[in-house]
């Protein structure tokens, strides 16, 4: 079976194959607009999906910017100004896909360890990994939690639990409509948001070992680290992906499922209907 993985847009979903990218999105007359594109074949189906640690940075990568060009391409589609819609535009979806992952970095990889590393107490290597772990959690936590209670934002994890809804339904071998998708739960085991607290978990065990560093190696060490943290998160989620349906594999995930109520809400048939549109698009190509 083909797996399927999406995004929340405004007013819309995309989803993805190793083939095509579809994103559907309503526009302010009520009617689905939607737009499909190929996707790279060297990052999807070429030697690269096949290394471990380097496919989940190059996927990542390209569905960084992939992601945000959907979310300028929706913008314009849920203002109704299609016109300007055409392609994704991709010069400026890699720019503020840049300046977003440098905030990002910025925020919950580097300002954890110095905020730890300004407090003056010895601490054992494990120890401080651990309390800066914590730190970086409820970094994020706090962050999506926020975000949350705006009204735009709310209508956007709505699309979200319609996809997660959406692809639930597909790979249970239910037909995909409105009333059979309602049916299915609004988390997924490969949802980017469980990628979020595994990327928080493997963090600690990375820089466990480099122990308490001067504020400057904390900075350029947590930045260093990513490739290998990211590589290493996607791996675990492509495990627990794999095992999903043992016994064992269940209390493990159950985090990450439960971290997803944060970023996904109840969505209404409407919603349903744009995730399901975006979705047999790509099976149809």
């Amino acid at each position: 079976m083909e797996r399927y993985g999406g995004q929340a847009v405004i007013e819309g979903v995309m989803m993805r194959s190793t083939r095509r990218v579809a994103v559907a999105v309503r526009n302010p007359q009520g009617e689905i607009v939607l737009r499909t594109e190929p996707l790279r074949s060297a990052i999807y189906r070429g030697a690269i999906p096949r290394i471990p640690l380097l496919r989940g940075l190059t996927m990542l990568w390209d569905a960084l910017g992939l992601g945000v060009r959907a979310l300028m391409w929706s913008a314009d589609v849920a203002l109704g100004e299609e016109e300007k819609a055409g392609p994704f535009r991709s010069a400026m979806g890699w720019v503020s896909g840049l300046l977003g992952l440098a905030l990002g970095v910025g925020l919950f990889m580097v300002l954890p360890s110095l905020l730890v590393g300004l407090l003056p107490l010895p601490l054992s290597p494990l120890a401080d990994s651990l309390l800066e772990g914590l730190v970086r959690l409820f970094l994020v936590v706090g962050y999506i939690w926020g975000v949350g209670f705006l009204p735009d934002i709310r209508r956007v994890f709505a699309y979200h639990g319609a996809e997660h809804k959406t692809i639930n339904a597909y790979e249970a071998g239910a037909p995909l409509t409105v009333e059979a998708v309602q049916a299915h739960s609004t988390a997924h085991i490969r949802c980017g948001t469980s990628f979020l607290l595994t990327v928080v978990v493997i963090s600690v065990l990375v820089l466990a070992p480099l122990g308490q560093l001067p504020l400057m190696g904390r900075a350029v060490s947590r930045i260093l680290a990513i490739p290998l943290i990211v590589g290493l998160a996607y791996e675990g989620m492509r495990f627990s992906a794999r095992f999903a349906d043992r016994p064992w594999m269940r209390p493990l995930v159950g985090p990450n499922l439960a971290f997803q109520r944060l970023t996904t809400r109840p969505p209404d048939d409407g919603m349903v209907e744009v995730a399901i549109r975006a979705l047999k698009a790509v099976m149809e190509e």
